[in-house]
């Protein structure tokens, strides 16, 4: 395909997504890396197929393409010399969204991904302006409903847990609604799909997945699988939150083989929030995804193995050590086991809130949800750090936003900065004493019909979007019987969780810790969980000295 003279000129660098690399830095890059004149067409990598080269360009102009020889081919972005190209799967192996093209004629410089990772991991100002470009083009993607295309019905269960793990997983995707796009009938007719036997991936553009499991879809865009026969490692992970992936990187980088699991995707409920603005070291606050995209990143440099999904479903005792069940998929076994599941969302006690999931009534505040409230009402329901974050957030792009508070003040749920904030923010307005009892609609969300719980005065609040954030309950089905339990379903932990001398964090057995949310009387904050996973692999240490267990080394 022919490019114009304009559509040649290099793409400005969008808030650090295409910088440029000096000479100094390319001169280092060369002595790993080979030479190679390039011609206009030739493909350097394609959408799909993992990225096995960082190539920079010292001569001509390449561009990053979607769709490449296809109807719908478009691109994305042209780089000129000093530029280097790839996506974040470069760095923690999923499969490409893009295919790389030269335009004009030139040379690259490409030097082994494997030798690219040693070194984004042991040079911190090489390794945080690839990490950040590389973060920032995963965002700009997803901004403009790049990769692989999901189509079905807003109603469909399997239709939103598939848009749900893209969403989590921050993959892009373009998500067409069988009920209002246009395109989506036509495209089912020229494949020979009915709409009832949706939802459908599109991937590649021509491969289509009928109402894949989650994790075939992982599989089909190389994410890791579980791998059966590994052998006992020395710590299992279960669940990828802040606790579980500090816990991961701590572990692995003190030697022990480390396996990490998680249902749905990594971060936890961290990765739900917009912004965090409290968390040590980031003074200008940073994103719950991109805190839980750089967990993986340097839990991968020490050598853990992180698997999604991958939901556990037991935990038993095994010979010597612990097997943990995964559904649908082998046992991990492991001499220890951190238990780091965290809670799942609190759902509210209104009448069909089912039917509006998805299509309407919302957990989560990420980039996926601020599209779909484009100018239009927004309520919340809540009063804690969650709805503040999700508040301020979504405030970018709708035309109003109410915070249905239960109780009648916030000192005791919200921090004072996101008080303070908020209330600097226009069309942020807060309703006191005020619970939802009915959800109005015919399909799809209309309006809220809430209480005011001190008058009993009722009131029609207009909006399609509610999002809720009135707390969490443990996840801990998958522990019945494993472990002790407090009334709530938390996991107890150190000497009351046992009749032995357990260690703190211990949960009534051996080696097994529970950290973050899922532990009972933890403070549920991100910097609190974070310290509890580091602080569990110091204990667990403790743990092994007293059993005699020796690591295994990699």
């Amino acid at each position: 395909m022919m490019e114009s003279a304009a559509s040649l000129s290099e793409t400005p660098d969008l808030h650090g997504a295409y910088p440029r690399l000096d000479e100094r830095r390319v001169a280092e890059l060369s002595k790993c890396g080979e030479r190679r004149s390039v011609s206009p067409g030739d493909v350097l990598y394609r959408e799909g197929e993992p990225a096995r080269e960082f190539i920079v360009i010292l001569r001509g102009k390449v561009a990053t393409v979607e769709g490449y020889g296809g109807e719908e081919e478009r691109t994305i972005a042209v780089h000129g010399p000093g530029r280097f190209l790839g996506e974040l799967g470069l760095l923690t192996g999923q499969a490409g969204f893009l295919t790389a093209v030269v335009r004009e004629p030139g040379e690259i410089l490409a030097v082994p991904a494997d030798q690219v990772r040693t070194m984004v991991a042991g040079d911190p100002a090489f390794g945080d302006l690839v990490l950040r470009a590389y973060l920032t083009r995963r965002t700009m993607l997803i901004g403009m409903d790049a990769g692989f295309r999901i189509i079905g019905s807003r109603y469909s269960p399997d239709a939103r847990r598939l848009r749900e793990f893209a969403a989590r997983n921050r993959l892009p995707h373009r998500w067409i609604d069988l009920e209002e796009d246009e395109e989506a009938e036509a495209l089912l007719r020229q494949l020979g799909i009915s709409p009832q036997d949706t939802p459908i991936v599109i991937w590649r553009g021509d491969q289509v997945l009928r109402n894949p499991t989650t994790a075939t879809l992982a599989k089909t865009i190389g994410l890791p699988a579980p791998r059966p026969g590994d052998g006992v490692c020395d710590l299992i992970v279960v669940g990828a939150g802040p606790a579980g992936l500090a816990a991961s990187v701590y572990g692995a980088s003190e030697g022990l083989i480390t396996v990490v699991l998680d249902a749905v995707a990594a971060g936890g409920q961290a990765s739900t929030s917009s912004r965090i603005d409290n968390y040590l070291g980031f003074p200008s606050g940073i994103s719950g995804a991109e805190l839980a995209e750089r967990a993986v990143i340097q839990a991968a440099k020490f050598g853990a193995r992180l698997t999604v999904p991958a939901e556990a479903s037991g935990l038993e005792a095994d010979d010597g050590h612990y097997s943990v069940l995964v559904e649908g998929g082998p046992a991990v076994q492991g001499h220890a086991v951190l238990i780091a599941t965290g809670a799942r969302y609190r759902k509210l006690d209104v009448p069909d809130l089912e039917k509006y999931e998805g299509c309407g009534v919302y957990y989560a505040a990420t980039p996926f949800e601020l599209r779909m409230c484009r100018q239009a009402p927004v309520v919340i329901v809540g009063g804690g750090n969650s709805a503040g974050q999700a508040a301020l957030y979504l405030a970018r792009n709708a035309s109003s936003v109410r915070m249905l508070v239960r109780g009648g003040d916030l000192s005791e749920s919200m921090s004072r900065y996101l008080t303070d904030a908020i209330g600097r923010t226009p069309g942020i307005e807060f309703m006191f004493h005020t619970e939802v009892r009915e959800l109005l609609g015919d399909g799809s969300l209309r309006a809220v019909r809430a209480q005011n719980n001190q008058t009993g005065q009722f009131i029609e609040i207009e909006t399609n979007a509610m999002f809720v954030f009135i707390g969490a309950d443990p996840h801990t089905g998958w522990l019945a019987g494993a472990v002790a339990l407090d009334d709530r379903g938390f996991v107890i932990t150190g000497n009351g969780s046992s009749h032995w001398e357990a260690l703190p964090l211990e949960a009534g057995r051996p080696g097994v810790f529970a950290v973050g949310d899922v532990r009972s009387g933890s403070v549920k904050r991100v910097a609190s969980a974070v310290g509890e996973g580091a602080m569990a692999v110091r204990l667990l240490h403790e743990r092994f000295t007293m059993t005699g267990h020796r690591q295994q080394g990699r």
